[in-house]
């Protein structure tokens, strides 16, 4: 192979450069940052081919060599995809071959450009969630911490907008934390599912004639398990990837609710949270304004990555079995899905040790309805059967008054020791560290 051009250019055959802009897209783009691990896969590809004979052991040692070259051009950036080369797998033959002659045009002896690329995919995500569950858990921690610092400040709880019943920022913020643990068994759960090797597979159909070490390549790549029959590597194509997208949906949507609640705090008709200035703009016209910019993205984040498991779910629909060219579509899905989740991540976990509860303006909303449920059960406490002592409280404002009052005091006794908030916070933690245990 020699000069630019697709892997699969023929001697004879002209594409048009329309065809190749069309086809090609910004793919190139995204395959820039599977080429470090392409070229990884690649050395675990030749190490296989080594084993069964198809390599010397000085091809496969020039091979290695090789590599290790291209991956330091790559952190330099002085290796890169262009749209003449379609994809990282192309510039890898072509330099491999450039440096080591004819064993560069072995290395694609028993694989295609199908399962080289979900070999690159599998590890950059299985990489890339290992940042997503870390800050995950940084997410949760921060949130146990918030209610650390708001033992007990009151928070009033809403339901249909409208105040309902008594809360506590504790509360509050230890039942996202607990919904953040949620979202970390569900990573581990994806993790688990990318985790498995596709080499061997080559366009989906196996290699006819090679003995390939496809369980050896697995292990020397750490993935957990190996797709045994060749055809499942493309029919996965887009399920697996979605199960990766459906866990950061999760993650988006317990950072969308929260973000949803900060910002409505945070008005002036609220007033029951003060945000970091730094992480607040203003606006061109109005000279007073600090807007809620970074919760109002992190919020809106949720949105686009929806759309991408949209895709990922909807795509793969309707195709016959084996490779179409639509699947390509689904890399960058998945692979914009999970860096916008570990952006929107860096954002929420960088606000939250700036955000602060307003005891008194969040107490001032406090009011004797806040307490109408609570002498509705102490009456049931008592022996009355519940529907009765519905009706009666709803009939006797001044019974919502003096639970409001009893409240008080209990609070107020409460405050005095905060054991139950500090017990609670270590108990989440240690929630969310055992759910996270795949980290």
């Amino acid at each position: 192979m020699s000069g630019k051009g697709p892997i699969w250019k023929k001697s004879g055959v002209r594409t048009e450069d329309w065809v190749t802009r069309f086809t090609v897209g910004d793919d190139y783009l995204w395959d820039q940052l599977l080429l470090p691990f392409d070229l990884v896969a690649s050395e675990a590809h030749a190490w296989g081919l080594a084993e069964i004979g198809l390599l010397s052991q000085a091809e496969f040692q020039a091979l290695a060599g090789a590599l290790d070259t291209l991956r330091e051009l790559h952190l330099k950036g002085e290796l890169t995809v262009t749209p003449e080369d379609e994809d990282c797998h192309t510039v890898i033959e072509r330099r491999l071959i450039e440096i080591t002659g004819d064993a560069g045009r072995k290395i694609h002896t028993g694989r295609s450009r199908n399962d080289q690329v979900l070999a690159a995919l599998r590890l950059f995500l299985r990489d890339r969630m290992e940042t997503v569950g870390a800050r995950t858990l940084e997410f949760g921690s921060r949130l146990c911490h918030l209610a650390a610092r708001h033992p007990d400040t009151f928070l009033p709880g809403y339901t249909h907008m409208q105040r309902a019943m008594p809360s506590s920022v504790s509360l509050w913020a230890l039942g996202y934390a607990e919904l953040v643990g949620d979202d970390l068994e569900i990573l581990g759960q994806a993790r688990r599912r990318i985790n498995a090797s596709p080499l061997g597979s080559a366009a989906g159909y196996g290699v006819p004639h090679l003995e390939l070490p496809r369980q050896a390549v697995a292990d020397r790549l750490g993935f957990e398990t190996l797709q045994k029959h060749a055809t499942t590597a493309q029919l996965s194509r887009g399920k697996i990837e979605s199960a990766v997208v459906h866990a950061m949906v999760q993650v988006a949507g317990t950072v969308n609710r929260l973000a949803s609640d900060l910002v409505l705090y945070n008005t002036a008709e609220f007033g029951f949270v003060t945000l970091p200035v730094e992480f607040s703009t203003g606006s061109s016209i109005m000279p007073q304004k600090k807007n809620p910019d970074v919760l109002e993205l992190a919020r809106g984040t949720y949105h686009r990555i929806v759309a991408e498991l949209h895709l990922l779910l909807t795509l793969p629909a309707n195709l016959s079995s084996g490779y179409h060219r639509d699947l390509q579509l689904t890399k960058e899905a998945v692979m914009r899905a999970v860096l916008k989740t570990e952006d929107l991540l860096q954002a929420i976990n960088a606000l939250l040790p700036g955000v602060t509860f307003q005891a008194e303006a969040a107490r001032a909303a406090d009011a004797p309805a806040l307490h109408a449920t609570a002498a509705a059960l102490k009456k049931v406490r008592d022996g009355m059967a519940f529907r009765d002592a519905y009706r009666e409280v709803a009939a006797d404002q001044g019974l919502w008054a003096a639970a409001q009052q009893e409240a008080a005091a209990r609070q107020e006794a409460a405050a005095e020791t905060h054991a139950s908030d500090a017990q609670h916070v270590e108990e989440m933690l240690q929630f969310l560290h055992a759910r996270g245990a795949w980290l």
